[in-house]
């Protein structure tokens, strides 16, 4: 039986149950996705070959992720007024031409110039996944009664699971295509991605009502937002700045720059590189698709809150630990012994992937349940727009880190997964401050780890005034 809209959901004209436009957005940002990530691989193998720095492409990703911060706060103000489907047109139509503009790059120009044009081609690229992923974020709180939490959790680590495999996809096709031909290949990468993003148009177009997700009250203003009164998902947003910068600080920049060093690093090829971390991500994408069933669930920490947040938290810190120690002292690096560099980082990260992609799971769930939800986009945006800030100090620190601290990158790579520790670190103990912890910890179905009290329960419900008696959604 068709079960009751989510609430809000009735903005665009949704009835009971209907999951067409979860299969509409899913299908076009999916597709999106492996142009963005393939996108990523391009440009950074492009600019390795072409002789830029650590620190200069990191530099060229600046105002990608800078986009974010602005973007995720005024796609959740548009999408509030004019919904879901316009933000997602808008989105494929500037990722169309971001991958214009990169066609455009040419070799003669010196660094400073191709810097500046590609920072600006990629501003576009980060515009469009914001708005893009607004959507994908959006509309599984639009089809999920407030009463069907778990169901919520499994959707949202379905799509985020999915996206992020899709996303390794585009990581390995950029790389793979753009190794085909010295001469063409990037020119070929970047028209392969185009194709993609021009399939995601028609699904948005034809399959998706004009006011989906729009608030049905007055929409948020720009100083409500950025001054909210969510207590819950502003220090969820905290805890996600300091989560994402700490995978950044190591994986987009540092990481294929190392794999490509032929001097201190692992001197791989381009397609290798693009594999490893393809692998790295389609681990972590499918990790997210089914920890609910995997991890959270068997563990009894199904709906998670602050405390199963704090936990794997935690458990990243002993990953970055052993890869920082093992980048400083392990005679595999002092030596430059290939084989065994490529066993601790295989094994380290993977580790992190699988511990990661958990953490992300929880978060992703957390804030669509912490969200308001008349406004969900709003609430959502505000979230990821914390998510682009922690992406951006990671990258820049990164580039920073791996170019500056020695001569030796594996040094400067040591001192990126030293940094992420910290980083990891801080995650875990910003969600201690969350008022969501009233069901307690537990860690299987024998063991209790933390006993709730009941203590934020009465004021989370006073807050919220949930009308569906289930799990509040605004805190």
């Amino acid at each position: 039986d068709a079960e009751p809209a989510a609430k809000g959901g009735n903005a665009g004209g949704m009835k009971a149950g209907g999951l067409m436009p979860f299969i509409v957005i899913s299908i076009s940002y999916l597709l999106y996705t492996i142009t963005d990530g393939g996108v990523r691989m391009i440009v950074l193998l492009h600019a390795y070959t072409k002789g830029f720095t650590a620190m200069e492409v990191a530099v060229m990703f600046t105002l990608y992720e800078l986009a974010g911060v602005v973007t995720n706060i005024a796609a959740g103000m548009l999408g509030d007024r004019w919904g879901i489907r316009w933000t997602l047109l808008v989105g494929l139509t500037l990722q169309i031409c971001g991958l214009g503009m990169l066609m455009g790059w040419q070799d003669a120009w010196d660094k400073p110039t191709a810097i500046v044009y590609v920072t600006l081609a990629q501003m576009l690229c980060g515009i469009a996944k914001d708005l893009t992923k607004l959507g994908g974020k959006t509309v599984t709180k639009l089809v999920t009664p407030d009463e069907k939490q778990s169901r919520l959790f499994k959707l949202v680590s379905l799509l985020t699971g999915w996206k992020n495999a899709l996303k390794g996809v585009g990581y390995f096709l950029g790389a793979a295509l753009i190794a085909s031909s010295d001469a063409y290949g990037y020119f070929i990468a970047l028209g392969a991605m185009l194709g993609l993003v021009l399939l995601a148009y028609p699904w948005a177009i034809f399959g998706l009502d004009s006011r989906l997700g729009t608030a049905t009250k007055t929409p948020a203003t720009l100083r409500q937002i950025l001054f909210n009164k969510n207590y819950n998902l502003n220090t969820l947003s905290l805890a996600r700045t300091f989560l994402f910068g700490s995978r950044d600080l190591w994986f987009e920049v540092p990481l294929p720059y190392y794999l490509r060093d032929a001097t201190y690093g692992l001197g791989l090829r381009r397609e290798v590189v693009g594999a490893f971390l393809a692998l790295y991500i389609i681990v972590y994408g499918q990790m997210q698709s089914y920890t609910p069933q995997l991890v959270i669930g068997p563990l009894r920490q199904s709906p998670p809150n602050k405390y199963a947040a704090v936990l794997w938290a935690a458990c990243l810190i002993p990953v970055t630990l052993l890869l920082g120690s093992a980048t400083t002292f392990a005679p595999a690096f002092a030596e430059r012994d290939v084989p065994g560099m490529l066993g601790y980082l295989i094994c380290g990260i993977a580790a992190f992937a699988i511990v990661f992609a958990i953490n992300s799971s929880v978060h992703s769930y957390l804030v669509v349940r912490y969200a308001d939800g008349d406004k969900v986009a709003t609430s959502v945006g505000f979230y990821y727009m914390a998510n682009a800030f922690g992406r951006l100090v990671g990258t820049l620190m990164s580039g920073a880190l791996y170019s500056y601290v020695s001569p030796n990158t594996t040094l400067g790579f040591a001192a990126c997964m030293w940094a992420s520790t910290g980083f990891c670190f801080l995650s875990g103990a910003v969600m201690v401050f969350c008022h969501d912890g009233a069901s307690g910890l537990r860690c299987g179905p024998c063991a209790t780890l933390i006993h709730g009290d009941g203590s934020d329960e009465a004021q989370t419900q006073q807050q919220n005034s949930a009308p569906t008696g289930g799990v509040p959604t605004k805190v």
